[in-house]
C-alpha cells in the first residue's frame, strides 16, 4: 500500500517522474488535470459542471475538485495505493484529503517534492520555447508561473514538512538520475518498488 503525492515547479519534469514512479511502485498516477478531462470527455454529471466552469474561464471550486478526486480514489486500481499529482492545491483540499483517507483507515506515506533552482528552470524553459517557436512562452510568463507555483504550494509543503512526510529530491539533471534519487529517498523510508518488495518478502519466508 503506497500512497503518495508529488509536487514540483513547472518545468521540473514532474510528469515524467510521476510516470516512472507509478510504473515502479505499481500504483496509478492520479492527476487532477486527467480527472477533469476524463469526466468532461465522458460527460459525467461532474464533468458537465467542470466544463461549464472552465468554459466560463473560472477556477474549479474545491468542493467539485474534492468530489472528483474522491470518485477517482474509490476506483479499483487505487485501492492498493496511488500517486496524486496536482492535488491537493489548497489547505482546504489538504483537510479534505486527510478526512477522506482517515475515513478509510488510510494515510499518506510520503510527499515527494522535486526541488529545482528557479533560474535554472527558467533558462531551460526559455530555451525550449525558442526551439519550439513558442513566442507566447516568454521569460516573464515562465517566471510568473514559477511564482504562482511557489505561492500556492508553499503552505502545503510546510504542512507536510511539519508532519515529517516531505521527501525533497533534487529535480535537476538527467531523468534517470532524478528517478534514481527519488527511489533512493523513498527506500530510506522503507518504501520500495514492487519487485524489491517481493524480493524482501521472499527472503523473509526463506
Amino acid at each position: 500500500m503506497t500512497r503518495m503525492l508529488i509536487v514540483g515547479p513547472p518545468g521540473a519534469g514532474k510528469g515524467t517522474q510521476a510516470g516512472r514512479i507509478t510504473s515502479a511502485y505499481g500504483i496509478p498516477d492520479i492527476s487532477t488535470g486527467d480527472i477533469f478531462r476524463e469526466n468532461i470527455k465522458n460527460q459525467t454529471p461532474l464533468g458537465v459542471q467542470v466544463k461549464a466552469i472552465v468554459d466560463a474561464g473560472d477556477y474549479v471550486p474545491d468542493t467539485l475538485t474534492n468530489e472528483l478526486v474522491k470518485n477517482r480514489l474509490e476506483q479499483q486500481d487505487a485501492q492498493a495505493g496511488f500517486l496524486l499529482d496536482g492535488y491537493p492545491r489548497t489547505l482546504d483540499q489538504v483537510r479534505y484529503l486527510d478526512e477522506l483517507l482517515e475515513s478509510k483507515g488510510q494515510k499518506l506515506e510520503a510527499v515527494i517534492q522535486l526541488v529545482a533552482d528557479q533560474d535554472e528552470i527558467v533558462s531551460r524553459l526559455t530555451k525550449r520555447a525558442k526551439e519550439q517557436g513558442r513566442a507566447d512562452d516568454s521569460e516573464d510568463a515562465i517566471r510568473h508561473r514559477q511564482q504562482v507555483y511557489l505561492r500556492e504550494t508553499s503552505p502545503l509543503i510546510d504542512v507536510y514538512r511539519d508532519r515529517g512526510l516531505l521527501v525533497e529530491v533534487d529535480g535537476l539533471g538527467d531523468m534517470d538520475e532524478v528517478a534514481g534519487r527519488i527511489k533512493a529517498a523513498l527506500s530510506e523510508r522503507g518504501i520500495n518498488p514492487v519487485g524489491a518488495r517481493h524480493a524482501v518478502s521472499d527472503e523473509s519466508v526463506a
